[in-house]
């Protein structure tokens, strides 16, 4: 520091005036209501009150007062806040450090106390500065004795030297915001870190900012394929294990503490504040294990409508901090406004909808929070897609498709990330193009490789089309991106249930329960495990898990019907049918109520109730249009072999759904094969019905039960009756054993108890007596409780009795 006289003069109020006299042995200076420890760098009011100023505002305070009442021009205030040359906008910069260290001392430009600006020129320290003694009082105002010497606070070189100490303390703690390109060289971002993302500090008294400015900074931030935030699952699976609860807000303390928990490298806190009319909201990147800035962004905004717009600013401003190449940013950078909603209110309600959807899987506490954001922006493709993801998780598959539909008309604004969501939802649950959705899912996971959700799009996907090795591939990718998703966990455990692996989904579902992490969809595999391993006593225990919670209470008792079902004990699934449709009413889910109705006229027909399955069927029709429903209630008419007239009714069905979704891939490769050949069955054209069949070879494995209720293998199973209406003994045996051969996929479907008794029938027309008693055995042995008037329970023993 150069060394200058200090003339001794201030200006305040037109009049010239005697600066105070500092202590050459001075550790603090004061000035004002304010003391300055040198060594330190710590700034503290008289009330002892530490007030936080660091980086460039304490460079600057550090310099005027090394000046009182001289003018410091703006080159030398650059010149000691970049010393090695950077280029900077550092007008801008200059002006945010000022005013930031204003703030602290509570002046203003306008009515200066302690910094003078002089227009065009430069700044000036106008208030009395006094040194402090090593023991602490202050030097009384009039000695004479100890004036300002003349280089600085401080004579000699160790007195120099001294001071340069001091402020390289300063420099050194602030460094990573003020120089961060520097500290780039030693100290870069990895392809493993991850950032957390605090809850604003909201100064301003007005609600509407809490959540929503947290939500926005979320998403303008996860557009950076070079950044990755904790998820919401993983923040809210880890706050209990710190002794919080899973909905506490995130204070600055409490992400730090959590950032370290989950190893990443840094905490973003926000802040928002209000001058007037006018809000000043600072983002500041922490790294989470020391506490030292890494990189840090404010401005203002002139009104609350334009508070979007400039946290949108200084977000792009951080990514260029932290690391992103400019190409990187100019490349997703869509507006937080416009990525999406100019509506406050309408973003706060996104994010208490995602918090409940992502975080806790409560989707019946979400999709109101959608609805309503979509309410107040009719525009809000986001908002879309969280309904997208709610409505089929309530197995609500029509009212999904509509939303992704909805939110791909409104695409054209959204960012990247976003745009990717939107695509594979509308291919997926609106065209049907599995193939779309699997190739767009692909592109997204090359441009965003740290994303989990493509991941768990292609887990679906794959499993529609059969191809459950892929789906478990897919699985387990994604719950290494996320290990604290409880969708990811639930999805894991079914992609070893599909493939028959018991052992590796029992450990899957007991780490997701050990890690807190329950929900619908995990009771759902975990069921699922209990009835493959015939164990009754947990099957209970997750019936009574699921009572009285919506969304889960009626899918657990529609599983407790579809177990009785394939039992034979139609009394009991009746009762249980009963209670699922009452509860998804009481939940409003009317499209999951019809699909149970469709699902219950498939079982009553294949057990020769027609009367039952024609009633069902048509109490669906008349509930609910939409894919689903309508190909289940046909499918049941089908299955009930009704009148011609009927049977043209059917036919007009599937001729329907075949124009609706051209492109749907379980439509085109499942639906109307299995459809359109038991119609051909009915008329006693089995050779029709195997020709019809063949389309569906490539897919025949594929669970289509992720998107309602109609049963798995179903292609299969038709083409074995289909063979044995063709008196093809052999090839009928290779299709109901192709059923029995995966029960992980059939789980407790009635096909996968009446594939027996077919097998018999396939076993005794190819003249194989013992086999086809085996295999009649075996469905008897299932049906052992099974109600006794069952029209297909009476023609089995009447079957099996002629074999003896």
């Amino acid at each position: 520091m150069e060394g200058r006289n200090a003339r001794g003069t201030i200006r305040r109020k037109g009049q010239i005036t005697r600066d105070k006299t500092v202590d050459t042995r001075s550790n603090a200076v004061r000035f004002g209501s304010f003391e300055l420890d040198l060594r330190s760098g710590e700034l503290r009011k008289e009330s002892g009150a530490r007030i936080r100023l660091e980086g460039q505002p304490i460079q600057i305070l550090l310099l005027l007062l090394d000046r009182p009442g001289e003018l410091v021009t703006q080159e030398e205030v650059r010149k000691k806040l970049w010393p090695d040359g950077t280029v900077v906008e550092y007008e801008h910069s200059i002006k945010t450090a000022l005013r930031k260290l204003r703030q602290a001392l509570g002046d203003s430009a306008d009515a200066s106390q302690y910094i003078e600006t002089l227009p065009r020129r430069g700044y000036r320290f106008i208030a009395s500065v006094e040194g402090v003694s090593p023991t602490g009082p202050t030097v009384e105002k009039n000695r004479a004795s100890l004036r300002v010497p003349p280089k600085g606070w401080r004579t000699g070189r160790r007195a120099k030297a001294g001071l340069w100490g001091a402020a390289a303390v300063v420099f050194l703690a602030g460094l990573t915001w003020g120089g961060y390109r520097f500290l780039r060289h030693t100290r870069a971002l990895t392809e493993k870190d991850t950032l957390v993302v605090s809850d604003f500090v909201n100064a301003t008294g007005d609600p509407v900012f809490d959540g929503a400015l947290r939500q926005g900074l979320t998403v303008q931030l996860e557009q950076s394929p070079f950044l990755s935030l904790v998820s919401e699952a993983r923040i809210q699976g880890t706050l209990p294990r710190m002794g919080q609860p899973s909905d506490t807000q995130l204070t600055p303390k409490i992400a730090r503490d959590l950032c370290q928990r989950v190893g990443s490298v840094a905490v973003i806190n926000g802040s928002i504040a209000s001058l007037g009319r006018q809000y000043v909201l600072d983002l500041k990147a922490v790294e989470c294990r020391t506490g030292d800035a890494l990189a840090e962004e404010q401005v203002t905004a002139d009104s609350k409508e334009q508070v979007l717009k400039s946290l949108a600013e200084a977000a792009t401003k951080l990514r260029r901090q932290l690391g992103e190449s400019l190409s990187s940013v100019q490349r997703f950078d869509t507006p937080i406004e416009q990525a999406t909603t100019p509506s406050l209110e309408a973003l706060q309600a996104y994010s208490l909808g995602m918090k409940l959807l992502i975080g806790k899987s409560d989707f019946n506490a979400a999709w109101p929070l959608f609805q309503r954001a979509i309410d107040l922006d009719p525009n809000f493709a986001a908002a879309y897609s969280g309904l997208v993801l709610t409505y089929l998780n309530l197995l609500e598959t029509d009212l999904a498709s509509k939303a992704a539909e909805k939110a791909y008309e409104l695409r054209s604004g959204v960012s990247e990330a976003e745009k990717f969501l939107i695509e594979a939802n509308y291919y997926q649950f609106v065209s049907g193009d599995l193939e779309k959705a699997r190739q767009t899912c692909q592109v997204w996971s090359q441009t965003y490789p740290r994303d989990h959700a493509p991941r768990g799009f292609r887990v679906g996907i794959y499993a529609g089309l059969g191809q459950y090795d892929r789906a478990l591939e897919e699985a387990q990718a994604n719950l290494g991106l996320d290990p604290t998703s409880a969708l990811g966990y639930g999805g894991l455990a079914l992609s070893y249930l599909d493939l028959g692996r018991l052992n590796q989904a029992r450990a899957t579902a007991a780490e997701a329960l050990a890690r807190n992490l329950d929900s619908p969809f995990l009771r759902d595999s975990l069921y699922e495990l209990a009835f493959l391993e015939n164990d009754a006593s947990e099957m209970a225990q997750h019936v009574a898990w699921a009572s009285g919670k919506p969304g889960a209470e009626d899918l657990i008792l529609a599983m407790e019907s579809h177990t009785a079902v394939f039992r034979g004990q139609a009394g009991k699934a009746r009762e249980f049918f009963r209670k699922a449709v009452a509860s998804a009413e009481r939940a409003d889910e009317k499209e999951t109520a019809a699909l149970y109705q469709a699902d219950a006229a498939q079982w009553e027909a294949s057990f020769g109730f027609a009367a039952a399955a024609r009633e069902h069927a048509h109490a669906a029709l008349s509930s609910w249009k939409g894919r689903d429903v309508e190909y289940g209630a046909a499918l049941g008419l089908a299955l009930a072999n009704h009148a011609r007239g009927e049977q043209i009714g059917i036919a007009n069905l599937a001729d329907d759904l075949g124009k609706r979704f051209p492109d749907d891939t379980l439509v085109k490769f499942n639906y109307l094969p299995s459809l359109r050949a038991q119609i051909a069955l009915n008329r006693d054209q089995p050779s029709q019905a195997i020709e019809v069949l063949q389309a569906s070879v490539p897919y025949e494995l594929g669970t289509p039960e992720a998107y309602g209720f109609p049963q798995a293998l179903l292609p299969v199973y038709v083409r074995g009756e289909a063979y044995l209406a063709a008196h093809r003994g052999p090839e009928a045996v290779a299709e109901f054993q192709k059923v029995l051969n995966h029960p992980g996929i059939v789980f407790n479907e009635p096909i996968g108890a009446l594939a027996h008794l077919q097998l018999g029938r396939a076993y005794a027309l190819s003249g194989d007596a013992t086999k086809a008693r085996s295999a009649y055995q075996d469905f008897l042995s299932l049906w052992n409780d099974a109600d006794p008037d069952v029209p297909i329970l009476k023609q089995a023993r009447a079957e099996y009795a002629k074999l003896k």
